[in-house]
């Protein structure tokens, strides 16, 4: 599959097709989308972050990065977001063996790519898992993270907190805490054009 290509197939084809693809690519009902390419800021700030949350998790939670799937299986979507935490055993899609369906957290790094589609469908898609209780997005071109937090039980409701500059950002459901200065370590943001 090339990298511009939108196709249309099964899921069994699609994961046939991914097990020999060197890309990877998003799955929504029938429709195969390449994943673009990231830059080296947005996989620093994903390494870090795995890094930071990874060192501070406790019991029975793990944190993986962008090469773990997620199967969404009510809306018939599969995605690899920038990070997730699964606490206790791993749970399998019923037709997908590596894509998990009970990540706890789950973190997106924004680019300009995809900025629209984490803030707006990939997070209704995401919703729709019953064990997700976070939902983490991080910019890239400043130090902000912004963490939606699911109310207790299967609610529809969902609490917005925000970590901006030098805070700090609360992953409430596993009970980690990281600054964003670790977080934002070795970026380098780009100057704001001056107004004139």
């Amino acid at each position: 599959m090339g990298a511009a290509e939108k196709l249309r197939m099964t899921y069994a084809e699609y994961l046939v097709a991914e097990e020999a693809s060197e890309t990877k690519h998003e799955y929504l009902r029938g429709e195969v989308f390449a994943m673009a390419g990231t830059t080296f800021e947005h996989a620093l700030i994903a390494s870090n972050l795995l890094r930071a949350i990874g060192n501070r998790l406790a019991g029975p939670c793990v944190v993986v990065g962008s090469d773990a799937r997620v199967r969404i299986e009510a809306t018939d979507r599969a995605t690899y977001p920038d990070l997730m935490i699964v606490c206790g055993p791993r749970h399998a899609a019923s037709d997908d063996r590596h894509g998990t369906v009970n990540p706890k957290v789950i973190v997106e790094v924004l680019s300009d790519s995809t900025e629209r589609d984490d803030r707006g469908e990939k997070f209704a898609h995401y919703r729709q898992i019953s064990s997700l209780r976070e939902y983490v997005l991080v910019a890239q071109k400043e130090a902000r993270v912004e963490v939606f937090t699911r109310e207790a039980g299967d609610s529809a409701v969902w609490r917005f907190s925000e970590a901006v500059g030098e805070g700090i950002v609360r992953f409430a459901s596993v009970d980690v805490v990281v600054p964003l200065d670790e977080v934002y370590r070795g970026v380098a943001f780009a100057a704001a054009p001056a107004d004139g």
